[in-house]
Order: C-alpha cells, then structure tokens, then sequence
C-alpha cells in the first residue's frame, strides 16, 4: 500500500504513496438490500465511478485507513478514484501544490470524501517542522467549488434515541462573512471603506472616526447570488426529509442581512409555498415561511427536540447554530457536514466530511499504546455520501451494486449499534475499540449475498444511549444550584421550582410570535 504526498498515477490507476496510508450527507434513509448478488466486475470487485478521496491525519486517518482496507477494498475497485494527501507535512512539502491539485480535481469531478484535516497553529508548527501555518483548506476549496452551501444535517439510527427525535436539517451558506474578512490593527485617525464599480467611478460604503488607541478596522462581504441556489437546496431537501423551514438572520441590527431574506422568500413563495402547505409543514408556524432572529434560533433548537425542522442562515451563524444542533444530538459525530458547490455547466460538485475534527487526544492515547474507541460515524456518513453521488453522477452499469453495497454497511453499522456493540461513546465500558468495531462491521460486510440480523429496528423499540462520564463536571457547584433552587429544603424540585430556576438563569423556553396565535 502506498501513500503519497500528491496525486500519482501509474498505468492509468491512482496509487496511494509510500508511507502506508491511504492519501491523495448522505441520505439516511437506506435502500433495504434485496437477497441479491452483486455483479462483479475485473478482478472480482464492484468498480466504483470517479472520486476525489482528501486524507487527513491523526485519529480519523488512522481510523479510515483500517476502514478502507477491511470494508472497501476487499470489495470495490477504486482505481477510478484520485488521492491528494492534505496532512500538514505534504503541504509544507509541497507548497501547497496538493491543496490546488484536489481543488482542481474536485471541481473536475464533482464527487469528493475528505477526512478531518489540521490547520496548524504556531505551536503545531514547531511541533511538525512546518516552514509556516498553513490556512485553513475549506476556504480554498469553497472558492474552487463556487461554494453554495454547507449542509449538516442530523444523523439518526432506528431504535436508538440520541437527541432530536426527527430529522434536523441545516444549510449554511458556504462563502462570504467573516471567514474572509481583511483587516488591519489601526490607532487614531479616520477609516474609509470604497467601492469601485467595474464600470467605472468610486462609492463611498462607509466612513466613521477611529479614536481609540487600539482599533481592528475589518471588512468582508456577503455575496448574494448563490442565495437562490441555496434557497432552493434548502426547500427540496425540507421537502424531502418532512421538515418545516425557517430562515435565519438578525437582520433587526445587522440591516445588510436583509437581502438574505429577501430571496429566501421570494424562492419560497414562487415555487414552493403551495407544496410545503399541501404537505401540512407548515401548520406549526401559521401558513407562511417564518423568519427567526439568530438569537430566538438558539433557544428553539433546544426547545424542538422533536426536530422535523430545517434552518438556513448566513455563514457565520450557520457555523455556530449547527454547533449547538450537535450538542443537542449528542456530538458532532452524529452530524454530517455537506459542501455543495457548482460548475459553470450547472453540474452540482458534493464534497463529504464529518462534522468533528481529527480527535487528537485519542491520537495521543493510540501513539502511547492504550487503547481508543473512535466512532466513525460521521467519516462513513461520509464516504457513503461520496460513494453515491459519484455513482449518481456517473450513472453507470455499476450504479445499482454501488448503493446497495454502501447501504449495507450503513446498515450493519446502525444494527450492530442498536444491539450493543458500538462503540464506548455509545454502548459504554463494555463497548468495542476502534479496531474491534471496524473488524465486527467487516466480519458481516464481507459476507455473500444480504445482511441479515436478529435486531428488528423499530422506531417504537428504542434503545437507550450509554451516558460518557464527564469527570469534567462541577459536582459541589450542582449541588450548589440544587439548593438554591429547592427553595422548600425537601430534597427535590418540583415544576414550579423548575420553571423559576430556568427563568433565573434566563434559559426558559419562550413561545415565539407565530406559536402564540395559533
């Protein structure tokens, strides 16, 4: 097995370089696979179509190398796919060359999984050797994608209760906002910002006294023309998953997010408001698409555990709302973490990743011997996702052996998680380590013909999750707070109690405008 520190090729097939790694949503709702086999293709394996594959390192690299080794090779031919190493050391290597090199190749085929990767800091900089800290990859592959929109959804298994009951769906706009924002560390004077127009002339945007000692004058922009693309992923995939939509800005203060809103609506209410009402979705929120100020989003994604809702918002407050949907449903890992961008002939590019990063402190733990139990939830979401939007996009003979091989690994992985044999984060002390996992899922992946379990999963039979222990909390100050709020001394808090505390500490759910009136 080979690794590389950029793409190579040999006799038409991508090799994996020389280091012994592997380099270079989907949907949940899983085709059932039918009693039937798989045609097989060269040397026995099911050929896979054409696919960018990002490696990473730490944690998820060492985890998705077992993966590809015990549950895709053995079974598919991959060598329709390209491999592009982005771990700190191939870039430094080369420059950054391979980050351009899988842009490139991305926007080219339009089908990409990418593994969590490291923007280093200053200390990881000296730790690795690194001639400098490396920028962050997304932006660069945004850009390259013409970025619409970074879609994180839910994860949910049947039979097994994690946070939110029903799907919860989010699109994030993909470019503009902070994340690209200039700047410059200013004292006393005046700041301008302008505008030249194409054609010609200059606009004054803004003009104001800077009069402290110490000032960061920013600016970015937030494009809008990829607003009506997003907006009409967003509606589609709101239909599709039962989901009622909502827009958010805070457009109240932040008058410029205006326009968000502006063609959000005008896309609703031309092409898809009749639909959504004659489905019944939008019967919780009085007939008509619902604007939410980022701040009363917070709270309602704590308040509608029993999800059935999709959220689209600006890039920043996508970024921090999506975290707050992960803590919800339990951790990043049962979040998935979509780009969706577009080429100039319309063809829609799809790269998949986890929502989490590389798990460093397991990757420690690993490199000193002990053992670790990563659940690779997420990472297989992923190249699930990968798998079948290129199978999609090719639309070969291959296709249909493609879905149902990837749906039987999502299937086994949910089943073998309802009955108990999940990993640690999910099944507790008794769960599997991270080579345990992988090799029980490849034990029934690698089998002829459908899998077939003793587990029914019933939604109406739900299964539930083991709790981590969190040595992390403050035990005398819970108690603390107990007392305070069991205003009786009794030993317990009663539904008044309750309520006063979640007032006190300003958390109380608060109905919203539109729930009131109806």
């Amino acid at each position: 097995m080979l690794r590389a520190h950029t793409m190579l090729r040999a006799s038409g097939s991508v090799l994996r370089g020389a280091l012994g790694q592997y380099t270079g949503s989907a949907s949940n709702n899983a085709r059932v696979t039918a009693n039937r086999s798989y045609s097989l293709y060269s040397d026995g394996k099911i050929v896979a179509a054409p696919m960018v594959y990002i490696a990473g390192e730490e944690m998820t690299h060492y985890t998705m190398n077992l993966i590809m080794d015990k549950w895709i090779t053995p079974k598919i031919d991959t060598s329709k796919w390209e491999f592009y190493d982005l771990s700190c050391k191939s870039r430094d290597d080369t420059e950054d060359k391979v980050l351009h090199d899988a842009v490139e190749a991305g926007a080219r085929i339009g089908a990409i999984f990418k593994e969590p990767t490291i923007t280093p800091s200053a200390a990881q900089k000296e730790k690795f050797g690194l001639k400098k800290t490396w920028g962050s990859p997304n932006g660069a592959m945004r850009r390259g994608w013409n970025g619409i929109t970074i879609s994180r959804d839910t994860i949910h298994i049947k039979g097994m209760e994690l946070g939110f009951k029903k799907p919860v769906l989010f699109e994030r706009q993909a470019v503009g906002g902070e994340y690209g924002a200039g700047y410059k560390m200013v004292g006393k004077g005046r700041a301008a910002t302008f505008f030249f127009p194409e054609d010609g002339g200059v606009q004054v945007v803004d003009e104001r006294n800077v009069e402290d000692d110490a000032t960061a004058i920013v600016t970015y922009s937030n494009p809008l023309d990829n607003v009506t693309d997003l907006a009409h992923i967003f509606y589609k995939r709101c239909l599709e998953n039962d989901c009622t939509p909502y827009v958010v800005t805070k457009k109240t203060v932040f008058k410029w997010q205006e326009g968000f809103w502006v063609r959000m609506k005008a896309v609703f209410d031309e092409h898809y408001k009749e639909v959504f009402l004659n489905k019944g979705l939008l019967d919780r929120c009085g007939g008509e698409l619902q604007h939410l100020i980022s701040d009363a989003a917070t709270m309602q994604i704590i308040r509608w555990t029993d999800g059935g809702f999709g959220m689209a918002a600006h890039n920043y407050d996508g970024d921090m709302l999506t975290d707050q949907v992960a803590q919800v449903h339990r951790s990043p890992g049962f979040i998935t973490s979509n780009l969706t961008g577009k080429r100039a002939d319309g063809v829609l590019i799809k790269e998949f990743e986890a929502s989490h990063g590389t798990v460093a402190d397991m990757w420690e733990a690993h490199l000193r011997g002990e053992e670790t139990s990563l659940n690779p939830l997420g990472m297989v979401e992923a190249l699930i996702g990968a798998m079948q939007h290129a199978a999609e996009l090719e639309d070969g003979k291959h296709k249909e052996d493609i879905l149902d091989y990837t749906n039987k690994i999502r299937q086994i992985i949910h089943t073998m998680m309802v009955a108990g044999q999940g990993t640690r984060d999910l099944s507790g002390p008794a769960g599997l380590t991270t080579e345990q996992f992988v090799d029980m899922v490849a034990k029934h992946l690698l089998k002829d013909g459908a899998y077939e379990s003793d587990i029914d999963l019933d939604e109406s039979h739900v299964v539930p999750v083991e709790q981590e222990s969190d040595d992390e909390t403050d035990d005398e100050f819970v108690m603390k707070l107990f007392k305070q709020f069991d205003t009786d001394g009794n030993g317990s808090i009663d539904v008044e109690e309750f309520t006063q505390a979640l007032k006190k500490m300003n958390v109380a759910p608060k109905k919203l405008e539109f729930e009131r009136s109806h």
